[in-house]
């Protein structure tokens, strides 16, 4: 405690020894001035902690004082102490950012009280936190040990991105790298999980949770026949942890009704995910049903190019009545601020969907551009970039302009990703799928303890390339590389954002719906 400096500022200073004496006993340090304008010039020649300042004082008066030491110090901590309770005093002193308000006689311990909230804060909620994650650890444990269903899974999953979010910001990285350790574990479980479920869920197993082909029929739907007018907006390629975030900003404008964790087909990628979620088919449906409107992996054109129609056919085939509604596809800031200047045109729709590809670009950038690495170095950075950009987008201005115009607000995603971190070996012929998290072809060659293997596509409702064609799915944090060129292979895509595979991050993913505040 002795490297703490404490200036105490007060006209009748000698009557605060036994205070003064006090402090110093708990090892703090404690210089004494009896008026403004020398506070003001020791502040600009010392580094002090924190000052106590007393209002009431002849010359220039706390408030003055105090004005004139955050000009220069904006961070430094001050505590008014006064003998007056007047508001006027009490609102100036507060507009000027005082760290703690005291009102005379003040005893030792509110003193005390007060450095303790102030300077000791962060530490004793790092302590706080660190004893209670230590708690909960146990608890998490033995829910891993007995987890037996997709809820349950979604409950631990998001129970461990509470932590994460709470110790991002404590100084005790030893009970981060425990709770990575239990992310870990949780992740090589569920890849047991949904290795033994998948396919009985996929093939309308009763214990199945909402998927992304059956999204629209059973959550979406039903809220749009609910209200006066709903926007939906699907973030390609959010997390969790990036939905917890930017939820902190849309509840300004709007109160959450419910929230749900739903689970991503596999593969968890942008073209079989989003196109389930719009045509409210597997992907084999797809091919049979709606050939001309279906791209297979290899397939050199775009491959998410007709949301728009499967969804129109989509709501043609659950809906009695027309509903009038609008797609719009964001990939450019320019679309974006378009679409936002006239947003107000899309008051009489009963549905708006808007699908964001921000957070998707992010991820794919990452990959691609040295400046992104070090911007999103770790999650906790690539959460901290996704609200930044939140914040700053004309999706958060959309947001606002629908909650003018009184819409439901739905906000969800296609699947999630994963910070990559070990390599798995994979050989297949050149036709082999492109993506890093699941392959797709035949003769594939790999390590059967790393990936869930499906060697006829039809069991999981997805086409199959050839007549022999596979699927492989990497689990947990893994990569496929090839034997070739391996290491350059490793080097490129170790720690960068993917998606494809089997993960929480992945599959467990958000569905919220939103009223207007």
């Amino acid at each position: 405690m002795s490297d703490i400096n404490i200036l105490w500022v007060d006209d009748e200073i000698d009557l605060l020894k036994p205070h003064i004496l006090f402090l110093e006993k708990k090892g703090y340090k404690v210089t004494k001035c009896t008026n403004g304008a020398d506070a003001i010039d020791m502040c600009n020649e010392h580094n002090y902690d924190i000052v106590f300042l007393d209002e009431n004082m002849p010359g220039l008066t706390g408030l003055e004082t105090l004005t004139e030491i955050k000009s220069k110090q904006s961070n430094l901590p001050i505590v008014m102490i006064t003998k007056s309770e007047e508001e006027y005093i009490m609102e100036e002193a507060i507009g000027n950012k005082i760290a703690d308000y005291l009102i005379k006689p003040v005893n030792p311990n509110q003193i005390l009280l007060s450095l303790k909230k102030n300077l000791d804060h962060s530490r004793l909620i790092s302590e706080k936190t660190t004893l209670n994650y230590q708690q909960e650890f146990r608890k998490i444990a033995m829910d891993l040990a007995m987890v037996n269903s997709y809820e349950e899974w979604a409950a631990i999953y998001k129970k461990l991105i509470y932590w994460e979010l709470e110790l991002e910001n404590i100084s005790d990285t030893g009970m981060v790298e425990i709770l990575e350790s239990q992310k870990q574990e949780a992740n090589s479980l569920f890849f047991k999980f949904i290795k033994k479920n998948y396919e009985d869920w996929i093939n309308d197993d009763e214990d199945a949770p909402v998927m992304s082909h059956n999204l629209f029929k059973k959550l979406i739907i039903p809220e749009v026949l609910k209200a006066n007018g709903t926007l939906l907006v699907v973030l390609d390629n959010l997390r969790y942890d990036q939905y917890n975030i930017i939820e902190k900003t849309i509840a300004k404008y709007y109160k959450k009704q419910e929230e749900t964790a739903y689970c991503s087909i596999l593969p968890t990628a942008t073209q079989y995910a989003r196109n389930a979620i719009f045509s409210g088919l597997m992907p084999l449906e797809m091919a049979q049903k709606k050939p001309d409107l279906w791209k297979d992996d290899v397939d050199e054109d775009g491959k998410n190019l007709f949301e728009e129609e499967f969804l129109q056919a989509q709501l043609k085939q659950h809906l009695r009545q027309d509903i009038k509604f609008s797609y719009h596809k964001i990939t450019s800031l320019k679309n974006g601020k378009q679409l936002a200047d006239n947003f107000n045109t899309l008051k009489e729709n009963d549905l708006t969907v808007i699908v964001y590809n921000f957070v998707d670009m992010l991820s794919h950038s990452k990959t691609e551009m040295e400046v992104i690495k070090e911007l999103a170095s770790d999650d906790k950075a690539y959460r901290s970039l996704t609200n930044s950009w939140f914040m700053n987008s004309p999706l958060l201005e959309m947001i606002q302009k629908a909650q003018n115009l009184g819409l439901k607000l739905i906000i969800t995603t296609d699947h999630g990703t994963i910070n990559v971190k070990n390599p798995t070996k994979v050989i297949g012929d050149k036709n082999i799928s492109a993506n890093l998290r699941y392959k797709t072809g035949r003769s594939l060659t790999y390590e059967e303890k790393d990936v869930y293997a499906v060697k006829n596509p039809k069991d999981i409702k997805l086409p199959a390339i050839h007549m022999s064609s596979s699927f492989i799915f990497a689990k947990e944090d893994l990569f496929f590389a090839y034997p070739n060129n391996f290491n350059h292979f490793v080097k490129y895509y170790k720690n960068t954002y993917q998606h494809g595979g089997i993960s929480l991050e992945e599959m467990i993913i958000p569905f919220a719906v939103f009223e207007p505040k």
